[in-house]
Parts: C-alpha cells; sequence; structure tokens
C-alpha cells in the first residue's frame, strides 16, 4: 500500500538531488566543469581564507606550474586545493589552463610505453613537477625536465582517475 508514495517520494528526491548538482554546476562563471586541473602561472602564489585581497594569506605556495585543482569560482577568484590537500582562494591570473602533474608519494618509476614491463626510463622523486603530454584511461605521458615517458594515473597528481587527455 504505501510502495507509490514511496516512489513519489524517492522519485522528488533524485529530481531534488539532479537540480542541486546542476545548480553545483552552473555556479562555475566561466562555463568550463567544476572541478577541474590547472596550475599555476607563478613561483609565488598567495593561498588566502576567502576570494579576496581583504582575506589574510593562509599559505605561500612557492611552486611554480605545481597542479591545482579548482573546486569552487568567485568572480576573479578560483577556490583550488593543492596537492597536499589544502584548501584556498587565489586570483585567476595567478592560474594557467595548462597541465602539469606531481609525484605525490615515494619515488615513482618513469617507464619507456605505457606497460607495466616497459623499460624504466628514469626513478622520479616526491613533489617533482613534470608537464602532463597526454593520457589515456590508464597512463599518461609526461616530460620531467627531459626525460619523457610514461606513468599510471595512480602514480602521480593532477589527474582524475580515468581521466583522458589529448
Amino acid at each position: 500500500m504505501k510502495l507509490p508514495f514511496l516512489r513519489n517520494h524517492l522519485r522528488l528526491f533524485a529530481i531534488g538531488i539532479l537540480l542541486i548538482a546542476l545548480t553545483d554546476q552552473a555556479l562555475a562563471q566561466t562555463g568550463l566543469p567544476l572541478p577541474r586541473f590547472v596550475s599555476l602561472k607563478a613561483s609565488e602564489v598567495n593561498l588566502r581564507t576567502g576570494p579576496g585581497v581583504r582575506y589574510p594569506i593562509q599559505w605561500k605556495l612557492v611552486y611554480r606550474h605545481m597542479p591545482v585543482e579548482i573546486i569552487a569560482e568567485f568572480e576573479n577568484w578560483r577556490k583550488i586545493r593543492e596537492w597536499q590537500g589544502d584548501i584556498g582562494w587565489v586570483h585567476k591570473s595567478m592560474l594557467s589552463g595548462q597541465r602539469w602533474v606531481i609525484i605525490r608519494k615515494r619515488d615513482q618509476t618513469l617507464r619507456r610505453n605505457a606497460k607495466s614491463d616497459a623499460p624504466a626510463i628514469a626513478r622520479i622523486e616526491k613533489k617533482v613537477i613534470g608537464k602532463l603530454k597526454k593520457c589515456d584511461a590508464r597512463w599518461c605521458k609526461i616530460d620531467f625536465s627531459g626525460f619523457s615517458g610514461w606513468m599510471r594515473h595512480k602514480q602521480i597528481w593532477g589527474v582524475y582517475p580515468r581521466e583522458t587527455v589529448k
């Protein structure tokens, strides 16, 4: 007896969730998807507690080309998450659409081909930043200061699982 009543409530709940998701997506004033990865343009960028210069600086990010994830937008300000999980606001002029990645955990092996048994080219240390060239669903081609090769998505920070980049 209660089944039709329950179905209607579940439908309304699902519609509500969909509208919230669409509203969150619409908040991206640039029309670009949220979240998305970008990189820092400068070698020193202020990470602020809010979207404006009147908000205090909580961190100074000091790695040029460091990948960051934009998670919200407000006028000329972008709320970002950096590779260690800290969140704050930066001015959009400090960001670039170029894709870079960073080695987040221990040293990682850079391979000649997109295969687990491919010959190693180099061992790349934690915190090293590389330019992202392309990705398929599992592997990314990256240039680390002249060493160009392949790593799996899970070895780096700056791409989403199964993301393809051309």
